[in-house]
């Protein structure tokens, strides 16, 4: 057929060629890349055609990554995106499912990129139960033959993933045991535990968090959303909003309180937001996620006193933090708090003596200027005057930002 002989060519240019691909050229390559594919999806009609043209494209992976830089992993995409997206479409059309499973074994065995695992990824949306489970013998006997052990576990995983696909948690804990041995490792049971409870078991997805010792911190986010979940399901409300007090007292937000409160009724929200703040308050070291917690939550003098009272602690040079916070109490006319993270934003620019942000730092002393006329009572802050002649003794020699000030 000529279209499919004009692709092949393609196909063939491909691997054959030697160019070597930059990183600022790689978005360029993997749109040729998905011109070549939609090619494919307008000339090819014929399904097992198809799907042995895509099987010839992710051949040529070696020849593409061998000489490309693909940081911005755009060409990678195209493999395990686009052309599983494609080959799925022609898989599902194709009435010989025995010949698209030998396809698929076949085109997996040389997986030196990583991206051909697209297609036994998604191999559930186009095999019956029984092409899956032929596969999965074939995969568990070259992990048997494989001595090394990095390919075998690769064989190991493509098990895994199957058994995922086909709801089996026991072969898919049987994999993963025969890939790391009879004592599994935290980032394992969260993965066991994870696919039981995708498998509706919950109580065995329990016992394998529950291996886990107790302090350990290691995926500590990842299992407390699998507990949230399991204890939903079983009905533990006890469990799950101790859970959920856990989970939001690691890292405070909105949304984590508002999930707490979901669990526990909004007849508490009062009392556990007081209590919060009191827990923030009292704590010796500043942090910027309860600064945060505290102002979206609201709690403004909170937040106040909690900045002012830590302000040795304020350091300019998390400024994705302290810029939304001096604006937010500069637009609340706070104008001492604004001036302490403004102040702290300045110092961090001007010790880095980077002339580049010296326009932000005059920004920040001018509108320093402005906070200082209406800050009624500086408390134990030094007074906007003290803290400008000590600026000039520690930045005189600054000349470029003080140009820009001067501005």
């Amino acid at each position: 057929m000529p279209v499919e002989k004009e692709l092949k060519t393609r196909l063939s240019a491909l691997k054959r060629s030697r160019r070597f691909v930059r990183w600022v050229e790689s978005a360029g390559l993997a749109s040729e890349l998905r011109d070549l594919l939609q090619q494919i999806k307008d000339l090819v009609e014929n399904a097992q055609t198809g799907c042995t043209l895509l099987a010839d494209f992710y051949t040529t992976d070696r020849s593409v990554f061998d000489r490309c830089d693909d940081s911005s992993g755009h060409i990678g995409d195209v493999y395990r995106y686009d052309a599983c997206e494609l080959f799925v479409r022609y898989a599902q059309r194709c009435t010989d499912k025995p010949w698209v499973a030998k396809l698929v074994l076949k085109t997996s065995q040389k997986d030196d990129y990583g991206v051909r695992d697209a297609l036994v990824g998604n191999a559930a949306e186009y095999l019956p139960e029984a092409q899956l489970r032929w596969l999965i013998d074939q995969y568990q006997s070259l992990a048997k033959e494989e001595k090394d052990e990095f390919p075998r576990r690769h064989w190991l995983y493509q098990v895994e993933s199957l058994a995922r696909q086909l709801k089996d948690a026991p072969l898919f804990e049987q994999a993963r045991r025969a890939a790391w041995g009879d004592e599994p490792g935290i980032a394992a049971c969260v993965d066991i535990a994870r696919v039981y409870l995708e498998c509706g078991d919950e109580q065995t997805a329990l016992n394998w968090l529950e291996r886990i010792p107790e302090g350990e911190s290691f995926q500590q986010q990842e299992r407390d959303d699998l507990l949230l979940d399991i204890h939903g399901r079983q009905g533990n409300k006890q469990q799950q909003a101790e859970v959920a007090r856990r989970s939001f007292s690691r890292q405070r937000s909105r949304e984590g309180f508002e999930h707490w409160i979901s669990i526990v009724g909004e007849d508490q929200r009062n009392e556990l937001l007081n209590q919060e703040v009191r827990i923030i308050l009292d704590s010796p070291l500043l942090s910027l996620t309860d600064a945060n917690f505290l102002t979206v939550m609201e709690q403004w003098d909170a937040a106040e006193n909690y900045l002012q009272t830590h302000a040795e602690q304020l350091n300019g040079d998390h400024y994705q933090f302290l810029l939304p916070l001096a604006e937010t109490f500069e637009s609340l006319a706070r104008p001492l708090s604004a001036s302490l993270l403004y102040r702290a934003l300045l110092d961090s620019i001007l010790n880095r003596a980077q002339t580049t942000t010296y326009g932000h730092g005059a920004r920040y002393l001018r509108k320093l200027d402005l906070l200082a006329k209406t800050v009624s009572d500086w408390r134990n802050i030094e007074p906007h005057a003290v803290y400008v002649e000590q600026l000039r003794r520690q930045h005189g020699r600054k000349t470029s930002f003080w140009s820009r000030y001067g501005r």
